[in-house]
């Protein structure tokens, strides 16, 4: 996740999801006369899916990827009991939200509507392989086997910050790419944000996910450090009990002095986006923004221009997608969704981000989580830019198809005035085409990208990554984490890649390298 002051990163990893629940029990499951105007199995699937969240058509998966993967995952959420992969058990006595028989439509639906196999996106232009404006910088330490969980420059005190998940270890390194010291804590640290207390000294706040495992366990907390010291005996808890929260952002919502926090709990099942108000004392007192699961990255920003710190937060649970909550001044929020995605989309990053300096905030926003029910490749994943219309309204302006895309960060790499992107995809095609993992793209006239791949394909499989002007020169630079052990979906396939690095440097040079 990525957020600013410090802009840091992490994973999407351990989100992967496993809950794209495109049924809910708690759908409205009745139309307005209380019947339904058809009984088929297209009209069905409407009935129970539409009201929770965007309607995935049939057209989205395929056959075997529906029928025996994300149908019986998701039959047992409506009380239909799944006797095999696609064999399904009538029991009278089962208080289910479908009838057995309306089930067997839906399932019929979509085993005839649904492609035997998706057709893969053709890309608009060709990637160039070169190595855009960077340099490669390794550390010289290794780690048996790389499991990356976040990446952070620490631009204050000039230190570089990793975490893993093998030892749920937080990593402090130097500007030279040498380790200095390593704290062992509960779980992995995902996230970081560098802060000064009113003293001038150097904070460094970490999220600690808590269970990796897509479970739903609050056991997460948010806790402070005074920087460079990291061990764990000095922390100060900010907020614990949290479910698997990924991101953590500092802001002072109530406009009463005192610092609070924004958490996202991205969760499973069960979640929430939390407001920690600070109380005197230096106390918290949680508040609940939203009980969506799934809150994946938020930014924090005055967006309406009223002078109150507002939030933008992506869900990238079932109901996908991006809402915006406008501080009401009076310890609470309205809510807007700004953008909406099939709960098959697997949401991964956004950022908000002026592309065609029009003085409006458009969004960047990737998709390409690929860990849930169908781990299969998606001719939709890939980055988007969707352009500000005004009063919070969005046109899809570019899309560029990349597979299992993971982040994506705008900034100006090229120094030519114009936004360039950098994009990580952690569930590439790692049979076919490896080089998928990192796409640098140069945008050499407005709203016009070319996709640069570097030869870093075989340095390890990138799973975070953050930016910043580490070396205060004035061009950005960018740090890659890498997970490069499991969560492989193509059968027998081995890593060819590093797995012993547990992050690179790209510098950035400013001089185009071949």
């Amino acid at each position: 996740m990525q957020f600013k002051k410090r802009h840091v990163v992490v994973f999407s990893l351990f989100l992967f999801t496993t809950a794209i629940c495109f049924f809910s029990i708690n759908c409205n499951t009745n139309n307005s006369n209380g019947s339904l105007a058809k009984n088929d199995g297209k009209s069905l699937s409407e009935k129970y899916c539409k009201s929770c969240h965007q309607y995935p058509g049939a057209e989205m998966l395929d056959q075997e990827t529906w029928i025996k993967h994300v149908l019986p995952a998701m039959a047992p959420r409506l009380g239909i009991k799944v006797y095999s992969d696609d064999q399904y058990v009538y029991d009278p006595a089962s208080k289910s939200a479908v009838s057995y028989e309306d089930w067997l439509k839906i399932v019929d639906y979509y085993a005839k509507a649904a492609p035997k196999a998706l057709k893969p996106a053709k890309v608009p232009i060709v990637p160039v392989k070169d190595w855009g404006v960077f340099s490669l910088r390794k550390p010289k330490d290794t780690v048996p086997i790389a499991t990356t969980t976040m990446v952070a420059f620490d631009t204050i005190g000039h230190h570089i910050f990793t975490s893993d998940m093998m030892k749920s270890s937080v990593y402090q390194w130097s500007y030279q790419l040498k380790l200095q010291t390593t704290n062992k804590f509960k779980s992995p640290a995902v996230n970081v944000q560098f802060i000064k207390d009113d003293k001038g000294a150097e904070h460094g706040a970490f999220t600690f996910i808590g269970s990796m495992a897509a479970i739903d366990i609050a056991n997460g907390y948010l806790a402070d450090f005074d920087l460079p010291n990291t061990n764990s005996m000095q922390a100060t808890i900010i907020a614990d009990n949290l479910p698997r929260p990924v991101q953590s952002l500092q802001a002072d919502f109530n406009k009463d002095s005192l610092a609070d926090w924004l958490i996202c709990g991205f969760g499973h099942n069960a979640g929430a986006l939390y407001w920690y108000k600070q109380l005197p004392g230096k106390k918290f007192q949680r508040n609940i923004i939203s009980t969506i699961p799934g809150a994946e990255h938020a930014i924090i920003g005055d967006f309406n221009h009223d002078g109150w710190p507002d939030v933008a937060c992506l869900f990238a649970q079932a109901d996908e997608g991006i809402w915006m909550f406008l501080n009401d001044h009076k310890g609470g929020f309205t809510t807007t969704n700004l953008l909406r995605f099939p709960p098959v989309y697997g949401s991964s990053s956004f950022q908000l981000v002026d592309f065609n300096h029009d003085g409006k905030l458009d969004i960047l926003y990737t998709s390409g989580d690929n860990s849930d029910y169908s781990k299969i490749l998606k001719p939709f994943h890939g980055v988007y830019i969707y352009l500000n219309q005004g009063g919070f309204k969005y046109k899809l302006a570019y899309f560029y198809p990349i597979n299992g895309a993971t982040k994506a960060v705008a900034a100006d790499f090229n120094g030519d005035g114009l936004l360039d992107i950098a994009v990580i995809a952690f569930f590439s095609d790692l049979k076919n085409d490896p080089s998928e993992g990192f796409t640098y793209f140069e945008q050499d006239m407005p709203m016009h990208f070319v996709p640069h791949r570097l030869p870093i394909a075989s340095e390890g499989r990138w799973i975070c990554m953050d930016v910043a002007d580490y070396n205060a020169d004035g061009k950005p630079d960018i740090l890659l984490g890498n997970f490069s052990f499991g969560f492989i979906n193509e059968d027998g396939l081995k890593p060819n890649w590093n797995t012993h690095i547990p992050y690179v440097l790209l510098e950035n040079t400013g001089v185009r390298h071949r």
